[in-house]
């Protein structure tokens, strides 16, 4: 797959990302993390329904900190559970041995299509 070259920002962030990935990957006690000093390594340890169940709950406090924010709630604490959400999605990439420059590829591959038509266009 041909990957597209990102503006500075993107790259910035793209950048962030893998540094994060990274860190994750060395958390997994297959490469020495230890559960009972990394939250990564206790997540991944315990298998995807812990850090399944986590991507559940972060996904409701997005949710819930939009829907507050609707009634006048700081906006930054969607930015803030938005960040949790990452977190624990790139934890589950991870343990799938997946990285965060395929979720940015894919973003890249469907940049310009209509939302619609790249639905209706997805394998049954």
């Amino acid at each position: 797959m041909n990957t597209p070259t990102l503006p500075p920002d993107a790259q910035a962030a793209a950048d962030i990302l893998a540094r994060l990935a990274a860190v994750i990957e060395s958390r997994k006690p297959a490469h020495g993390g230890d559960p009972e000093k990394s939250y990564v390594a206790r997540l991944l340890h315990k298998g995807p329904d812990a850090f399944l169940k986590k991507i559940g709950e972060e996904a409701t406090e997005v949710v819930m900190a939009a829907k507050d924010a609707q009634h006048g709630a700081e906006r930054a604490k969607i930015v803030y559970e938005v960040a949790d959400l990452w977190f624990h999605c790139l934890v589950a990439l991870a343990h799938f041995g997946l990285t965060p420059d395929a979720v940015l590829a894919e973003l890249a591959r469907r940049e310009g299509l209509s939302g619609i038509a790249e639905k209706a266009a997805r394998p049954v």
